[in-house]
């Protein structure tokens, strides 16, 4: 679900994909008026789904895992804390607990406060399942004895 969910630079929200047009995308705001329009070829659009956080071992973690994390210490409503008015030290405690390896050096506050005001954005539309499932492994055996058969 989250792959869906695009973030569009110099645009405030964030946006979900409905439909590709020609030379452009058309998403749809994801907040009550659920208004769309069209995201063009010059504007940067991201999904959310290919977002990853620095952490000090020198990996990354996807942003889905890290909403993950927020709601499991917060649940599934938005988090009390606002990302515009808190202050940077109230940022940073709340990042803290919910990724606590976090690359202090790479991962800015500004990034911290996006990340926080995202999850808020998909909790209050009632998107609460971050990560995409995982094939069960009766799906796995399936689709081998597809390629089977068809050599």
């Amino acid at each position: 679900m989250i792959k869906r969910i695009l973030a569009i630079s110099g645009k405030p929200g964030l946006y979900k994909l409905i439909s590709r047009g020609n030379k452009s995308l058309i998403v749809e705001t994801v907040d009550e008026q659920k208004k769309r329009i069209p995201a063009f070829g010059t504007d940067k659009v991201v999904s959310l789904g290919d977002i990853s956080i620095y952490t000090n071992d020198d990996s990354e973690v996807s942003l889905a895992s890290v909403f993950e994390s927020v709601k499991k210490n917060y649940g599934d409503k938005p988090v009390e804390i606002s990302p515009k008015k808190a202050s940077q030290d109230d940022i940073i405690a709340f990042f803290e607990k919910v990724l606590p390896n976090y690359d202090t050096d790479r991962v800015r506050v500004s990034d911290m406060r996006k990340v926080l005001a995202w999850y808020n954005i998909l909790v209050s539309d009632g998107i609460t399942e971050f990560e995409s499932q995982e094939e069960t492994p009766a799906q796995e055996d399936d689709t081998e004895k597809k390629e089977e058969s068809e050599a």
